[in-house]
């Protein structure tokens, strides 16, 4: 399979050919790791990503169908929840907890050959994402919040489709995912050059809509973003990290 026909099997998995919205939620923990100290699971973890596949450079407007290469409009919200009781929290150690609020979360995608298991009746589409580049939170002017002037993190993504998602035509197919993410200790943490960092460990579905998001979670988001509720009306850019949102609170 050529790397354009794996690219649009994926594209369908993550995503609709057809532009409609996709909504994923996903639900897990956040795990707490330092040298000669236990690991600990520190937070549950929920959140919600939604979508809409356009083909590359038609910005925000028609579907995907026979592109080559697409744009991932998309926003994303997660939550910090207590590990026990997973309410959402407002704070931790008495500070203030910043969730997750990430818009845009826009991706680019080629054609590659996208990495994949052969898993009878699935199909998985594995995406490992190092990354390393200059921190929005250097350790001179955060020296509560960074510990490195370069941001350094591993995103691992796993997204599970039907394995005749390559031989049919639909424009978009069911599919559940896992998410394993390597971070810094979180800024609002304020854990300064403490050495260590979380790791995260979620799975979660594409959604049949976004009114199958949990009661819960939607109202929350309703009653302080909405617009989370939907995918971006056009593309743009830098995309917003936990990093960069700190960033602009901390200036506001």
């Amino acid at each position: 399979m050529t790397p354009t026909e794996l690219l649009r099997a994926f594209a369908r998995t993550r995503a609709s050919l057809d532009g409609s919205e996709v909504t994923y939620h996903w639900t897990g923990d956040v795990w707490s790791w330092a040298p000669a100290e236990p690991y600990r699971r520190l937070f549950g973890f929920e959140g919600i990503n939604v979508s809409r596949l356009v083909a590359d450079g038609k910005g925000g407007e028609g579907g995907a169908e026979g592109a080559d290469g697409y744009r991932l409009l998309s926003r994303e919200a997660a939550f910090y929840l207590d590990p026990d009781s997973r309410e959402i929290l407002q704070t931790w150690q008495d500070k203030k907890v910043l969730h997750v609020w990430n818009d845009p979360a826009n991706l680019r995608l080629r054609p590659f050959p996208i990495p994949t298991t052969d898993l009878g009746d699935q199909v998985c589409f594995s995406l490992e994402i190092p990354l390393a580049h200059p921190s929005p939170l250097p350790v001179a002017e955060f020296p509560a919040n960074s510990a490195d002037d370069t941001y350094r993190a591993l995103e691992l993504f796993q997204f599970f489709a039907p394995a005749d998602v390559l031989t049919t035509d639909e424009p978009g197919v069911p599919a559940t995912m896992s998410w394993t993410r390597m971070s810094p200790w979180l800024p609002w943490m304020e854990q300064g050059a403490r050495p260590g960092g979380l790791t995260f460990h979620c799975r979660g579905r594409k959604l049949p809509s976004y009114a199958d998001v949990p009661d819960r979670t939607r109202a929350f988001v309703a009653a302080h973003h909405p617009e989370f509720a939907h995918a971006p009306a056009a593309w743009s850019e830098p995309n917003e990290t936990s990093w960069t949102y700190f960033r602009r609170l901390a200036g506001s």
